[in-house]
């Protein structure tokens, strides 16, 4: 067994914890039937190699995630998943809200309007489990 694998493994899996909490778990394990090496790479790479580097802190990370794909405009479960990582790590949902705003300028209105209301599905979620 390739040592290195397991400990880039491990602290992904770690970081991913860290970060998603459950929905980042709920993504891996919905993945594991149909393509466990896509779970695993989920894992190493944009977790145990890109999330664990130390230039930004994971509020940062995650502000830039959440514009990013609300921009995209067509990857709504990403989006929720990681509102709900930025909500986790301490960015609120007042600024959530305002990173739509912005993306009204950038990436138009249908992706703001929809990055919004992944917000406001991701606030109902949270609040129903509380």
């Amino acid at each position: 067994m390739d040592t290195t694998k397991t400990e880039r493994f491990n602290k992904g899996w770690d970081k991913l914890k860290e970060i998603d909490g459950q929905a980042g778990v709920n993504v891996i394990e919905s993945l594991k039937d149909v393509s466990p090496d896509l779970a695993k790479y989920t894992i190493e790479y944009p977790f145990g190699d890109v999330y664990s580097r130390d230039i930004l802190d994971n509020r940062t990370k995650e502000i830039a995630v959440v514009a990013a794909l609300a921009a995209m405009g067509n990857v709504e479960p990403q989006l929720k998943v990681h509102i709900n990582a930025a909500l986790n790590v301490g960015v609120t949902s007042e600024e959530i809200s305002e990173i739509m705003i912005l993306m009204s300028v950038y990436a138009g209105f249908p992706s703001a309007l929809n990055g919004t209301l992944a917000l406001k599905d991701v606030l109902k979620e949270r609040a129903s489990q509380d």
